[in-house]
């Protein structure tokens, strides 16, 4: 829920300033003339924008460590511990750190009577709202610590993927970065000492040796060029992606990519259906949590997609029905999803059909990231083969201007 900071007068013309809770700001405003207060200043409390500051200086709180929290938060409470006394444990046991810092501010929030998902919600940069959905559908439904256990099996599952994804991608990005390093310290350093042979000698160069003197000088003399031009480019990206409709045609164009595009589909898949399951296993109203998954999901063009979706079933139609309509879901997981709707198993196979994709992408992964190392060497031994023949091809000339 937002919270609003206030500076009011009394009845008696004093001044007071402090903060409140309210769905929106004309609720704020009731509630603080219900209580008396004449409000002269009211405005939400941004969370998410000192959030933001906030993790310039910290390190923030990883998914690993958040995971072991909410298995051991559940163990806790599955041995018929108290919430309050179970979240004075964690802190109590936890090292000095962010994770330390939030529960503490969580086990303040409890001692003034907050439940667990209002203390959870107040951390909005750490627990997500799907995070909270489902810790408050366990606390309606008396199952939190089997809900909890459920979301850190969840949590575990995406520290995996985004694992197996890291680890596929340093070898690349390694080849990338000493790449580019020789390709530097060649055109910097070494072609400029080249150079002047050729320049004594006064004889006319090939097109691809010409070329490669134009690239060092530029990068010698006008690096700072390439680094404000550099700069210009990401700094015009940024301020025109905040744009919406930007952001869609981008995420739109970005799904259409070859390669790159099924495997993001299948990501997003993967997640949609997880979220999804989970939710719906936790007892979260499918209307609620189909607004939960759609903004969980990263890819606005998916986003806009599920957004229909909701509206359909808002107006009474079956899930299956609306996601066939959309071009979007693959038959598989359509067909998955009515089976569940007439069974009364749309979890379990909403969770099936996650695991599933996730299966699949990380199957796609390895298969490009197979295809991708020779390709980059290819290109690697492409580009340094040119520049040995941009040196050779002259000198080779000269002897034979010699002989």
């Amino acid at each position: 829920m937002p919270t609003f900071s206030y500076s009011a007068f009394k009845a008696d013309g004093s001044s007071v300033s402090g903060v409140v809770e309210a769905d929106n700001l004309q609720v704020a405003r009731q509630e603080l003339k219900k209580s008396g207060l004449y409000p002269r200043e009211l405005a939400e409390v941004r969370r998410v924008a000192e959030g933001r500051m906030k993790s310039f200086f910290s390190k923030g709180v990883a998914l690993p460590e958040l995971s072991l929290m909410t298995r051991r938060l559940s163990t806790l409470l599955g041995s018929s511990v108290p919430v309050y006394e179970a979240i004075t444990t964690l802190y109590e046991q936890e090292t000095p750190g962010e994770l330390k810092e939030v529960l503490g501010r969580i086990r303040s929030r409890l001692a003034e009577g907050a439940n667990l998902a209002r203390a959870l919600a107040e951390d909005s940069s750490v627990f997500s709202e799907s995070y909270v959905s489902m810790v408050a559908a366990g606390e309606a439904s008396g199952a939190l610590e089997s809900i909890l256990d459920k979301l850190a099996d969840f949590l575990e599952e995406q520290e995996a993927v985004r694992s197996r994804i890291v680890t596929s991608l340093a070898y690349p990005a390694l080849m990338v970065i000493v790449g580019t390093a020789v390709m530097l310290f060649l055109l910097a350093f070494v072609i400029p000492k080249i150079i002047v042979i050729f320049e004594q000698n006064k004889a006319t160069l090939p097109l691809i040796t010409v070329l490669l003197i134009k690239v060092s000088t530029l990068l010698r003399k006008g690096w700072w060029i390439l680094v404000a031009a550099g700069i210009g480019v990401v700094y015009t990206y940024r301020r025109l992606i905040r744009q919406e409709n930007l952001r869609l045609k981008r995420d739109t164009w970005l799904l259409k990519l070859p390669l790159i595009g099924p495997l993001v589909s299948k990501l997003i898949l993967s997640r949609f259906a997880k979220i999804l399951g989970l939710l719906l296993a936790s007892g979260v109203p499918v209307i609620k949590a189909m607004e939960i998954t759609g903004e969980v999901v990263v890819n606005r063009h998916y986003r806009k997609v599920l957004h229909t979706v909701r509206e359909e079933l808002a107006e009474g139609g079956s899930l299956s029905a609306s996601l066939r309509n959309a071009a979007l879901f693959p038959p598989m997981l359509v067909h998955m999803v009515a089976v569940g709707e007439k069974g009364g198993t749309l979890e379990s196979m909403l969770t099936k059909a996650g695991a599933s994709f996730e299966k699949e992408f990380v199957a796609s992964v390895s298969r490009f990231m197979s295809l991708l190392e020779p390709l980059m060497v290819l290109a690697m031994g492409v580009v340094v083969g040119t520049v040995v023949v941009a040196v050779l091809l002259p000198i080779f000339q000269l002897n034979q201007l010699v002989n």
